[in-house]
């Protein structure tokens, strides 16, 4: 007999900015989310799944919230680090309630990042210091060296990439095409400044978001800070699961049952930015999502609401599109506001947007929604459909499939550490100083042979700005390494 797995019970916290007295650590916010995902206490819980903290080490996270919570769960584990991981957490959890090996568990997560008072900046974490030797060798490595070299080893420095191509692909020129993105981030923005738990509250419109100003300054072109995660947030949140049977011990209120219909998750097999054929598409955000949509026998005309993951703007706008959802979709593309309106810090963005549509399935406001989640630049993805329909699948062997099958899509691109001759721009970003200047350009391309290169463009104002006025992918450049930095140097021809 198929078992199904229900979201029993559901919290989130936000330790707010005004607060200065009984503050939490990340382990802290987990417990006082955890207990307002069960009310009725978590003594009997079989299973205790954390998200990776970033803000914070611990020896063992899992079993010091169980010790929290006072709980003596038969299994524990941490999570690796990456933004998919908290839906990659529900899909196995479900698929260890749907073989029977647990009939509960507990999935929570918290970051702690927001400077109070005099306290000193939090640059000793990992978050923002690059990740310790202690973190997995394979988790930890966003960029290869000669991106890195060249200035892309961060989030903020690598998805303007994606956001240029898209630039390019559109047509546009870029005061409309700005305005389009625009307009996207301030309905986001909306959405935040009606969540309950949103770290900002402040709706914010699409000038106020795409154009800096002394608040908004521009990042890596052309994200401004608006266009960027919200990482300094104190927010937790968690997820109880369970069995059909058990699931009402744990039931709060009156609120009807969510069940987790199915999830997929997939890895690219070109992994880093370097090795991407395209910088517009994710064939493994579309094969997760396809996955979990084909396991519960549902279409995408089917789903009521989605949460896309939203650390920028493209990554929204390359989930819409390997959705197939068309720009005039009226359904919700978040539930919560984003990562970049209602708070992104570390792993954990996801277990909210989740919390907020069972939210929304438990009060009858929606039947069934999506919610994807990625890893580093596109890389790992994990998608997961929840309803208050139970439908008919088999959740037991899921996982299992996800976890045994190979990264999916083409292999990677090749490329070369030095390049020589004449190039063709595929994308590029130009990266600014703290005071709001441009520092220095970053350009992607193929050399007349195929291969990819990665190399800077010359420090020059005249050439900063040309790249930000006008879309320059499939403009020619003469490439040549740079023996005194170890770079490769870009000029526009």
């Amino acid at each position: 007999m198929k078992r199904r797995v229900v979201v029993a019970g559901w919290g989130q916290v936000t330790q707010a900015k005004a607060q200065t007295d009984r503050l939490l650590d990340p382990l802290g916010l987990m417990a006082e989310a955890s207990r307002v995902a069960a009310r009725q206490g978590l003594k009997n819980v079989d299973g205790v799944l954390v998200v990776k903290p970033m803000s914070r080490s611990y020896p063992s996270a899992a079993e010091q919230l169980a010790q929290e919570l006072g709980a003596s769960p038969r299994y524990t584990s941490v999570s690796r680090i990456g933004g998919n991981s908290p839906q990659a957490l529900v899909n196995r959890a479900a698929g260890m309630i749907a073989r029977g090996e647990l009939d509960s568990i507990l999935i929570a997560g918290a970051e702690v990042y927001y400077r109070r008072g005099g306290e000193p900046a939090r640059g000793d974490t990992p978050l923002f210091q690059g990740l310790a030797d202690e973190r997995e060798a394979d988790d930890r490595v966003g960029a290869t060296g000669v991106e890195a070299r060249h200035g892309v080893s961060l989030p903020i420095h690598g998805f303007p990439l994606f956001e240029t191509a898209l630039w390019a692909e559109s047509g546009l020129d870029r005061e409309a095409y700005l305005r389009r993105v625009g307009n996207l981030w301030a309905e986001f923005s909306r959405v935040a400044a009606a969540h309950p738990n949103a770290w900002t509250r402040a709706p914010l419109t699409a000038d106020e978001i795409v154009f800096p100003s002394a608040q908004n300054r521009m990042i890596a072109f052309p994200y401004t800070k608006f266009m960027n995660p919200l990482v300094t947030a104190d927010l937790g949140a968690a997820l109880l699961l369970a069995s059909e049977p058990q699931a009402a011990r744990w039931r709060v209120g009156a609120r009807g049952p969510v069940y987790f219909l199915a999830g997929g998750a997939a890895v690219e097999r070109q992994r880093f930015l370097i090795e991407r054929s395209s910088f517009t598409r994710s064939t493994a955000l579309r094969a997760a999502a396809h996955k979990a949509l084909r396991r519960c026998r549902l279409a995408i005309e089917d789903l009521e609401c989605f949460d896309l993951y939203s650390c920028f703007p493209c990554s929204v706008a390359i989930g819409r599109k390997m959705l197939g959802l068309a720009d005039a979709d009226p359904r919700p593309l978040t539930l919560t506001g984003g990562l970049g309106f209602f708070g992104g810090p570390g792993n954990n963005y996801s277990l909210h947007a989740i919390a907020t549509l069972c939210e929304a399935i438990g009060r009858g406001e929606r039947t069934n929604g999506m919610v994807t989640a990625l890893g580093w630049f596109l890389h790992k993805h994990a998608a997961g459909v929840y309803g208050a329909d139970p439908r008919d699948a088999d959740l037991s062997a899921h996982d299992r499939e996800d976890d045994a099958e190979p990264p999916t899509g083409e292999g990677p691109v090749p490329w070369v550490e030095e390049a020589r001759g004449r190039g063709t721009i595929e994308t590029y970003t130009v990266v600014h100083a703290r005071d709001g200047a441009p520092d220095y350009a970053v350009v992607y391309g193929r050399l007349a042979h195929g291969e990819r290169f990665v190399a800077r463009t010359p420090p020059d104002p005249d050439v900063f700005t040309e790249l930000a006025g006008r879309n320059q992918v499939g403009r020619s450049v003469r490439v040549r390494p740079d023996p005194a930095t170890g770079r490769n140097v870009a000029e526009l021809l």
